[in-house]
């Protein structure tokens, strides 16, 4: 009988120095070392705050969308509405709050469908889901002073045909809808 390899092994962490701070996150050079090779290396480590995205369900069953200019691709991104959060803050406020902001959409109630590490390899933070039912455009919108948005809303179906197809690219939003996926199927078979 084989013994089982034992899995890979967690690095300890002895230092990290502040390489830049920006207004959207600090970049440190962290210092580990593996516990048996005993090998030190400096990995850049980036510290944004926690995000969260927000899929908001019209009570015609429609998701908000929003269109904006994205700086890191240098291109158009159809997605959900979403942004940073305030240190501290409840997704589920943050999430509302954005919501409002980018869209002037609000609705009840509201919960969080899940969590993951945008990209855990180079950074430390999470992005929140949160889903928002019988969302309705009540209020103006608030912008951030670089923020341009189209605001719209497609059919359910359409808008997991727009991530299966291509159409929504941005890897946060196609984990915000297959969270939402599980939710949209206790809905649409009532």
């Amino acid at each position: 009988m084989n013994s089982p390899k034992p899995g890979p092994a967690r690095w300890q962490k002895l230092a990290h120095t502040l390489l830049a701070q920006t207004r959207v996150f600090d970049l440190h050079s962290t210092r580990y070392r593996h516990p048996v090779r005993e090998t030190e290396r400096d990995f850049v480590v980036a510290h944004p705050p926690d995000w969260v995205n927000v899929v908001a369900l019209t009570p015609d069953h429609r998701i908000v969308l929003v269109r904006q200019f994205r700086f890191g691709i240098d291109a158009f991104s159809l997605e959900i509405p979403g942004g940073v959060m305030d240190a501290g803050e409840d997704p589920v406020a943050a999430g509302l709050r954005e919501l409002r902001e980018e869209t002037g959409f609000v609705g009840a109630p509201a919960r969080q469908l899940g969590s993951v590490h945008p990209n855990p390899a180079i950074q430390s933070n999470r992005c929140h889901f949160v889903f928002v039912e019988q969302a309705v455009a009540a209020q103006e919108m608030e912008w951030d002073a670089d923020e341009e948005i189209e605001v719209s809303t497609l059919p359910v179906e359409e808008v997991f045909a727009l991530a299966h197809s291509g159409g929504i690219t941005h890897g946060l939003v196609l984990d915000a809808l297959l969270f939402f996926e599980l939710e949209w199927r206790k809905i649409s078979a009532k």
